[in-house]
């Protein structure tokens, strides 16, 4: 595996870069971060994006937008295209603010490792936005490298990669480095203040808890003539688990994560029922359009969570909490309670922007920060949900860790075989509960 040094590389190109070595990467002088580097404000944080992908440039956006010196030094994708993309659009939307995107062609990187050269170019952050199943190999590297690190949710697709990255947050403890995780509804002053009340008595004890991501589903990107399994799944990577980790990982774990933060713990025992009753399409890759699951915390507390991809249904995107007292919508931000009723009628504010203000605030003030461990165990809480969920089993959260099951391919090249691949029909093996095993 290797990288290509120019993001204009033609598919061919891609093909070779399981085998062609890389001749080098030019460095970028960077500041030390000691204590009260960037206690002044003036000084220079150089950011790394690590995958260009919508999340990727917004994630960007919003790292060159917080108070201070930053700027995007170095860039990298598996495909050269989405580099040049996301590389215009953020030249344009900061075109009135010279030197905050600084990334010139030697710095724009395509292929499996092009994340390497990223670490290695001098950055003192990089923000981990690839398809998930990467993350914890990036996450790794990054704090083995001694960076500071963003990452977007979920922060893995399987066991190992949990572990993996619980690992790699103690190492980013011992070594001081401030590490952020895309689930932005803790930066986000309604839910911070809503939570507080619940947690202070409003609705008494908690007994019952229900969380629900029910839309219509995300994009589909059709198989194109010529590309080989690994180049199609990688474009279309909402779709297969190794990569997204279904769709109870990639979007529910807001939900599930906001009912842990809540009860300052995680689930220890998840059942689960789900299948594929609409989007059953060559398409549509391995994963699941419905779950309902139903998670036990260790004092008895049950979660009921329901995830769907199905158009034309109820939708909704939210959370609720039922207590001795009183009832509580944390998304709708209003209590009802014995002692009367409470809706949230405080400042608002882009909770998207708020953690990257919050990290680089921490990053120049040298102040502990680090949203790993509760990143990591929403992510598994997510996990367990898909287990119990394709098993038809109860699972429980102790003996899925200690599984360290890994969905990952053995081999990162565009002519590599992936960890699933279809019939003569162009059909992708689906799990079967009662016969599927969880791990």
């Amino acid at each position: 595996m290797s990288h290509q040094n120019s993001s204009s590389t033609t598919r061919r190109h891609f093909l070779k870069t399981a085998a062609v070595a890389s001749a080098g990467v030019a460095v970028l002088p960077s500041p030390a971060l000691t204590a009260g580097a960037f206690s002044d404000g003036d000084d220079l944080i150089r950011v790394g994006l690590i995958g260009c992908g919508g999340r990727g440039t917004g994630a960007a956006s919003q790292a060159l937008s917080t108070k201070g010196n930053v700027q995007l030094v170095a860039m990298a994708d598996a495909f050269g295209d989405k580099v040049d993309k996301c590389h215009h659009r953020l030249q344009k939307q900061f075109g009135n603010k010279p030197g905050r995107v600084g990334v010139d062609q030697d710095h724009k990187f395509s292929g499996f490792d092009a994340y390497k050269n990223v670490i290695e170019s001098g950055v003192d952050l990089v923000i981990l936005a690839t398809p998930p199943g990467f993350r914890p190999i990036h996450f790794e590297a990054a704090v083995k490298a001694g960076k500071n690190v963003f990452m977007e949710k979920p922060v893995a697709t399987d066991p190992a990669g949990v572990n993996k990255v619980l690992d790699a947050v103690k190492l980013a403890k011992q070594k001081n480095l401030k590490v952020g995780v895309g689930l932005q509804r803790h930066h986000q002053y309604t839910y911070r203040e809503t939570l507080k009340r619940i947690k202070d008595g409003a609705i008494g004890n908690i007994v019952t808890l229900r969380c629900y991501w029910n839309g219509a589903g995300v994009w589909v990107r059709p198989r194109k003539k010529g590309q080989t399994e690994m180049e199609y799944q990688m474009r279309n990577w909402y779709y297969f688990n190794w990569l997204c980790g279904d769709h109870i990982t990639e979007q529910h774990i807001h939900n599930l994560d906001v009912c842990n933060w809540l009860k300052d713990g995680f689930p220890v025992k998840a059942w689960g029922m789900g299948g594929r009753q609409v989007r059953k399409g060559i398409d549509n890759g391995e994963i699941y359009d419905h779950f309902s699951v139903e998670f036990e915390y260790a004092d008895g507390t049950r979660m009921l969570s329901q995830c769907r991809h199905i158009p034309g249904c109820w939708n909704s995107v939210s959370e609720h909490a039922h207590g001795s007292k009183g009832y509580a919508n944390l998304s709708g931000v209003r209590i009802e309670s014995t002692d009367g009723k409470w809706r949230y009628s405080g400042k608002r504010n882009n909770p998207y922007q708020t953690e990257h203000d919050d990290l680089f605030a921490a990053i120049r003030k040298n102040t502990p920060y680090n949203e790993g461990h509760y990143g990591a165990m929403s992510t598994m809480t997510s996990i367990l949900g898909r287990m119990a969920t394709y098993s038809g089993k109860p699972v429980k959260m102790k003996k899925a860790l200690e599984s360290n099951m890994s969905l990952m391919p053995k081999e990162f090249a565009f002519d590599a075989t992936p960890p699933t691949t279809p019939d003569e029909h162009g059909h992708y093996p689906i799990p079967v509960p009662g016969v599927t095993r969880p791990f």
